[in-house]
């Protein structure tokens, strides 16, 4: 992990309110951060960590996956550009350790706050509480949607609906099978049987490692189906 002390422009459009401080309390703050970067397929965070910093990501995208103990693997979410992770937020407040683990996807770029200086900045600035749980608000909502999601939709739906987003430009999404069970919180055997079946009726063709979408108005009517 490389640091860089100098604060960046990019700042100013991300986080206005750290990169233009209007109190003595909000400039320590700001001056108490560090940008960071982190090569790809690099573990940011593991469950079980202690939490050190508050971080706040410039550039890139950190997936964040819990693990249960058969093994099996869901992505609760993913932080991107602009971006705070709920769970570093979450044991920050409660003196805690990480529930999941965090995996950078691409070269990532964040800024890291000491977790004194965060502890210290919701004690003295309201400006940096209504930041952190504004941040904090949106996040949980994401999470909120997806346990509804797994909860109350079928398989086939979400998985329908994760094609679409996913296979946009050429239609065509790399992948594997367990991966796309990790994504939606499944099994991988019960992806392949799903999977056979959408081949079956004509909506995708697979080959190793690849899916291309060959009927995008089935899924797409599959997906925005009712739960039955």
């Amino acid at each position: 992990m490389q640091e860089k002390p100098q604060h960046s422009g990019e700042w100013s459009n991300l986080f206005p309110y750290l990169s233009q401080p209007e109190t003595k309390a909000d400039a320590r703050i700001a001056g108490a951060i560090q940008e960071i970067s982190l090569p790809a397929d690099t573990i940011a965070f593991r469950q079980g960590d202690n939490c050190t910093n508050y971080l706040l990501v410039i550039e890139g995208s950190i997936k964040v996956l819990a693990r249960g103990e058969s093994g099996r693997e869901i992505v609760l979410y993913r932080v991107q550009r602009g971006g705070s992770c709920i769970l570093t937020t979450s044991c920050l407040l409660s003196h805690g350790h990480y529930p999941a683990e965090g995996i950078t996807e691409t070269p990532v770029r964040a800024l890291a706050m000491p977790a004194a200086t965060f502890h210290q900045g919701l004690a003295e600035s309201g400006a940096f509480r209504q930041f952190v749980f504004n941040t904090y608000g949106q996040r949980l909502a994401e999470v909120i949607a997806l346990v509804e999601n797994i909860s109350f939709g079928q398989l086939k739906q979400r998985l329908a609906r994760f094609l679409i987003n996913h296979c946009r430009d050429a239609g065509t999404l790399k992948t594997t099978h367990h991966n796309l069970a990790t994504e939606l919180g499944s099994a991988r055997e019960v992806i392949s049987r799903q999977l056979k079946e959408f081949e079956r009726h004509g909506w995708i063709t697979q080959h190793r490692g690849q899916i291309t979408v060959q009927d995008r108005a089935q899924l797409e009517q599959l997906a925005s189906s009712r739960p039955v």
